[in-house]
């Protein structure tokens, strides 16, 4: 048994249908609109779950992902979705980053002919610089800072 009901105002029908005219057919909002009008309650021949599912190809859960924000944060909130929080903060600060260039910078230990981006980060880490580090951390540090371990190009 569903336990959100769509039930679209005259308003908010127009609304969708003007995004539905507006927008390109493949646009996300543009896919909510259609779906928010299949799912409205308040018009004859709304649809249910399994064929809104098959007309538009979206899973039930989406649809009912979709019904519920509808329900409890409204149209603008259904149709553009939350904004994303922010990722986690930087772990590393500048000192580190300096380290991993001047690492860089000097000879590599005996037995290697250069450094990998999976040395450093275990070079880092025996120096203990850091008590971990991911070799993809120390490829972005190199490539924000320029001095990537890859080869040159010409052309």
């Amino acid at each position: 048994m569903k336990k959100y009901h769509v039930t679209l105002t005259d308003e908010e029908r127009d609304q969708l249908k003007a995004i539905i005219a507006k927008r390109k057919a493949n646009s996300q909002a543009v896919k909510r609109a259609y779906v928010l009008l299949a799912a409205d309650e308040n018009q004859t021949g709304w649809l249910k779950d399994e064929q809104i599912q098959k007309t538009y190809q979206v899973s039930i859960r989406s649809i009912e992902r979709l019904r519920e924000r509808f329900v409890e944060d409204g149209l603008d909130m259904a149709l553009k979705g939350k904004k994303r929080e922010k990722y986690k903060d930087k772990v590393f600060d500048g000192a580190i980053e300096a380290h991993v260039v001047a690492l860089r910078c000097s000879q590599p230990p005996s037995g290697h002919a250069r450094w990998t981006v999976r040395l450093l980060a275990q070079q880092m880490v025996e120096l203990q610089y850091v008590e971990t580090i991911g070799r993809e951390t120390v490829r972005k540090m190199l490539k924000k800072t320029r001095s990537s371990l890859g080869g040159s190009r010409v052309g």
